[in-house]
């Protein structure tokens, strides 16, 4: 006599095969039944406020803030630092420098920003955790140290 070809763990996982098409199906018309299909516009609108948080209601004009100018729109990176030609000469920390790849980087000890140097910008030869001093121009990325000399 032939034994049948199906096993428990077949019949198993047809009965779970099952089970989960029978719960698909059930979600869906679930999803049918409680659908917000026609809802009219006005529930659909959101509207920014003076603060720029997201509100139902549409703004209030009188509380509307001034004209923005063409000329106040920056795009990409802005640099809060601007060169001061009275600051030319600063002085600060090397945090970190590279001898085969030529670069590291100085912490201005007045601002405490991070600024880039290159090994063509070195008077002398460098190292971490040396005190320089050093003289700041704007590069194509940021601020880049010229003219870095070790102080004593």
């Amino acid at each position: 006599m032939a034994r049948s070809q199906e096993t428990f763990s077949k019949k198993e996982a047809e009965k779970k095969k099952l089970q989960k098409r029978k719960e698909k199906e059930q979600r869906k018309e679930d999803r049918k039944a409680n659908a917000k299909d026609g809802n009219n516009l006005d529930e659909m609108l959101a509207y920014v406020d003076e603060n720029g948080n997201i509100t139902s209601t549409p703004p209030d004009p009188t509380k509307k803030k001034t004209i923005i100018r063409e000329e106040d729109i920056v795009l990409g990176a802005r640099n809060n630092v601007e060169l001061d030609p009275a600051d030319a000469i600063r002085k600060g920390k090397v945090t970190f420098f590279n001898d085969s790849k030529g670069y590291g980087f100085i912490k201005d000890l007045q601002s405490q920003e991070s600024i880039f140097v290159h090994i063509n910008a070195l008077t002398g030869p460098i190292k971490e955790n040396d005190k320089v001093t050093f003289e700041v121009e704007r590069g194509l990325k940021g601020l880049n140290a010229v003219r870095v000399k070790v102080t004593p």
